[in-house]
């Protein structure tokens, strides 16, 4: 048998490659998965009105009826006997106001076609609202500067499609942005 050199590992045996193999990977130490970079486990995402805990069981929201079943905030029947009550986030954000999420819209376009624009806003947050009953418009109202109209919503996705079918329906130009430490989603569409 060979002895090994000062570093701990045997010298190279070229009779044997296998062996040679296996006795280099013995001792060397293997880095732990939560050291590399692409396992870096990402921030914990803070929606201050997001439930710190499961609820124990189903509850209805007492104003606007959406019920809390399955996991989730959803539109439906109430169940017979249920007696708990508990506001929504989205109700909650709207007593608030604090919005999730704020759609700025802008330019000459907006001016000639603003009952269009606000026509096809409602549109989207009807469609999206009939299965997701948290995604809700808080307010359609002027902006800061003339001609502006803002869309402020409850949560951070309807922003997004709200751009998404402005761009489709009357092109123009779209910028997100997302505020992950703030929670926010801010979408602006200009169109001349």
């Amino acid at each position: 048998m060979t002895r090994p050199r000062g570093d701990g590992e045997l010298p190279p045996d070229k009779t044997d490659g296998i062996a040679i193999m296996k006795q280099r990977d013995i001792g060397k130490p293997r880095r732990r998965h939560d050291e590399q970079k692409a396992h870096l486990i990402a921030e914990e995402r803070h929606d201050p009105y997001k439930a710190r805990a499961k609820r124990a069981g189903p509850c209805v929201c007492p104003g606007c009826g959406a019920m809390f079943a399955r996991g989730r905030w959803q539109w439906g029947a109430q169940v017979e006997g249920m007696t708990a009550r508990e506001t929504c986030p989205a109700c909650h954000r709207t007593a608030d106001n604090f919005p999730a999420g704020r759609v700025t819209l802008s330019g000459g376009f907006l001016a000639a076609h603003r009952d269009e624009i606000v026509a096809l806003v409602r549109n989207t947050e009807a469609r999206e609202r009939s299965t997701h009953p948290l995604q809700r418009i808080m307010s359609i109202g002027n902006g800061e500067t003339d001609g502006e109209l803002v869309v402020t919503t409850t949560d951070l996705h309807l922003p997004r499609r709200i751009g998404h079918a402005l761009i489709d329906a009357f092109k123009g130009d779209l910028r997100t942005h997302y505020d992950e430490a703030g929670y926010f989603m801010r979408v602006d569409w200009r169109r001349d």
